[in-house]
Parts: structure tokens; sequence; C-alpha cells
């Protein structure tokens, strides 16, 4: 089967950045997590997919269409929920309900009823004197309530309780579950990534630095502690980033075998890299 989402070799310029020559691809019934830093180029993909920025260079596939010359098709196709939900602030969330639901052909007005009573949000209430939390939930039941085959969602969990951010989680694997939706999963929170993604993609300055699967991605990176004294030349060339204190170096490899040769004798301690290690230590100079 075809993936659902697909970039092949895409780049876009802009004054002071670029994102260049990125390739990965989403199959049906996965969830995946884009990660990088600030101004990795994240927003630029996102904008990409909902079809309001074209790639100068390269493939964009959504459902197998391009998201500009069949806009219609594609957003009739996909759900998505920004960071910071931006609706009529002086309607109340029945009513941007009721403008929504024209563009969607698969539009379930039974289960956004049903969405909305799940989430507490109250559909008589004017959107702009809901909380953020509460906004992000308005706007995930607006985004679901469509049955949506591409769920993209930019820092979703920002803002809400931790109650409902693991609730919100265990929604969404359920949404993969048969097969027939995926879900993009753009955040900062990498703990939430760490718990539910299938998929990890890592952008950085606008270049794809790895897209594996979670289990390939913690497999292959870790994290290694030692006495500075050890950090030779060959110890830095195997390293991917690196942090030097006054009494101990961390940094970041993924050739654990290569490296234990390297270290053999000396004191130093190889552990399993977190996401957020990863992050971190691929933008330390070696």
């Amino acid at each position: 089967m075809d993936p659902i989402l697909e970039l092949r070799g895409v780049t876009k310029h802009y004054p002071g950045f670029s994102l260049r020559d990125v390739s990965f691809s989403l199959p049906r019934g996965y969830v995946c997590g884009l990660i990088g830093p600030n101004g990795a180029g994240k927003t630029t993909i996102v904008k990409m997919i909902l079809g309001l920025v074209r790639p100068e260079k390269g493939e964009l596939r959504v459902c197998g269409d391009d998201p500009v010359t069949a806009e219609r098709v594609v957003k009739d196709r996909i759900g998505f929920v920004h960071e910071v939900p931006a609706y009529y602030e002086h309607l109340r969330v029945g009513a941007i309900a009721s403008i929504v639901r024209p563009f969607y052909s698969r539009w379930d007005q039974p289960l956004f009823e049903a969405l909305v009573r799940e989430f507490e949000v109250p559909t008589g209430t004017w959107f702009g004197s809901l909380s953020r939390g509460t906004r992000t939930k308005a706007a995930l039941a607006l985004a679901l309530a469509h049955h949506a085959e591409l769920l993209v969602l930019d820092e979703p969990t920002a803002g809400l309780d931790p109650v409902f951010r693991r609730s919100l989680l265990e929604r969404l694997a359920a949404y993969v579950g048969d097969g027939r939706a995926s879900v993009l999963f753009s955040t900062h929170i990498t703990g939430d990534i760490e718990r539910m993604a299938d998929y990890i993609t890592f952008i950085r300055d606008g270049r794809l630095v790895f897209s594996s699967t979670r289990e390939e991605v913690f497999d292959r990176w870790f994290v290694v502690k030692g006495d500075p004294r050890t950090l030779d030349e060959p110890v830095r060339r195997a390293l991917a980033g690196v942090e030097v204190g006054l009494h101990a170096f961390t940094g970041l490899t993924s050739d654990p075998a290569a490296l234990r040769q390297l270290l053999a004798g000396r004191e130093a301690v190889i552990e399993a890299a977190t996401l957020e290690d990863i992050m971190y230590y691929t933008g330390r100079p070696c």
C-alpha cells in the first residue's frame, strides 16, 4: 500500500534558512513524531503538507495527491491542530462547527458532539473566552470529527494538563489502530514521542538527520560518559557530538561497538540515549 505521506528530495529556500533535500514517508496506521529544535524546518514541512507552501524542488504527496494541485481533495482528508488554535473569537464553539462542517465530505456530527462531551468543551461558550487547553480540545474535536486520514498535530499537548495529555496519546494510538489513518505529531515534549510514536523523524538546520522506527532509533544511538583525558582524536571522530566539562565529558554515538573498542581499558560508561539526548548532543561540535 502506498504511504499516506511521502516527501522525496523536498527543498525550499528562505532568506537565512533552507530546507534541503528532505525525504521520508509515513505508512498508514502509524504515528510519526517530527522532532527538531526551533527553526529546524518542522513548520515549513507542516505548511507544505497543508498546501500553504510549495516546494522548489522535490515532491510531496498526501494520500497520493499533491496538496497544491489537488488542494480540495487533500484538505478533505487532513485534520490539523495548531499549537495555538485560531478560530473566530466572537463565535461559540457550536457555531464554529456549523461553519466548518460543510467543507468536509465525511463530517460526522454525532462524533463531534460525542468528542466535545468527552473533552468537556462547552459548545455554547465563546471561543475567545476558552482557556488555552480547552481551545486545543475544541480544535481536536473539529479535526477528528471528519474522519481525517492524516492527522497533523503541531505541539498539540502544550497547555494540556497531564491527565488529558495521557488520554490524548491513548486516543491517538486507537485512532490509527485500524490501519486507515496516520498521525504526524510535531512536538518538543520528547517524552510523548518516546511513549507513542512508531516512527521518529529528526530535522536539524533544514536537513534530515534520520527518519526511522522508534526501535531503530533507540537501538542505534547511545550516550557515552567518561574522563576528559580519554577524549583523544579517534574517540572524538566516533562521536556525533560532545560536551566537555572539567571532570567529565558526555557524547553521543551511533556506533557503540566501535567506541567500546576505542575505550577499552579506559574509564567510561555507554548507555541508551533519550530523544532529548539525541536532539541536544547532535548540535554539539566534536
